[in-house]
């Protein structure tokens, strides 16, 4: 496939940012990812070659956070069918691109525990804590991908140093990881019509919550969201 006939959502994230017009961005602009893109270079495991599966794998599902991250309208969305799209993880609720809008990945991913109260949380406030915990970045890549279209079945990891507080337990400076494995339904022009993902997030939060309680509690200032 010629470089002008592929799809843009499965390009690389900066021609994604950089083909967008008019869109309406979540803070009223584009995301800035040098400081997360800097830190992927230094301690990514994977270097895909372009236009591998891996790699447009690793794209798809990196304009697929872009977009849930930044985009307010579902509709200006490349990498999904809006009227078709569902995200599900660990087999519980089904989500739609409007729910992950109004509520934020983090949220849908994390639900109810000891630990977290998705509840408790807004978008802003739940991206907030995350990039002050993370605050050089919470890299994701493609590990391995077992299948390819339409049932794209992946392996992933997502990481960050443990650098800043979390709901009161000081940070361990530690590189704090996630694997897990998705499945994703897509359509010939490789736009996801529904993915689901599995991981543990008990051991995350547990390793979240291994540092020693935090003496006094304050407020994040910073209203910028933590991106991929």
């Amino acid at each position: 496939m010629a470089e002008n006939e592929t799809p843009i959502q499965i390009q690389d994230r900066e021609t994604v940012l950089d083909s967008d017009s008019a869109i309406v961005w979540r803070y009223g602009k584009r995301p800035d990812y040098s400081k997360t893109d800097r830190t992927l270079r230094a301690q990514a495991r994977n270097n895909h070659p372009k236009g591998s599966l891996e790699d447009v794998v690793q794209n798809l599902v990196r304009t697929f956070e872009v977009e849930a991250t930044y985009k307010l309208k579902p509709e200006q969305w490349t990498s999904i069918v809006l009227d078709e799209f569902r995200m599900v993880t660990n087999n519980c609720e089904e989500y739609t691109a409007e729910d992950i809008v109004a509520h934020g990945t983090y949220n849908l991913f994390l639900g109810e525990s000891e630990v977290y109260s998705s509840k408790a949380e807004t978008f802003e406030s739940s991206n907030e804590l995350f990039k002050s915990t993370f605050p050089t970045g919470f890299i994701w890549e493609v590990e391995e991908v077992y299948s390819g279209p339409p049932k794209v079945v992946f392996k992933w990891r997502h990481w960050g140093k443990f650098e800043g507080p979390f709901k009161g337990h000081q940070p361990t400076e530690k590189i704090v990881e996630i694997t897990g494995i998705s499945i994703a339904d897509v359509t010939e022009d490789l736009k996801i019509r529904r993915v689901e993902h599995f991981f543990d997030t008990r051991n995350f939060l547990g390793d979240l919550t291994s540092g020693d309680k935090c003496p006094f509690v304050g407020g994040t200032k910073t209203s910028e969201q933590i991106t991929d």
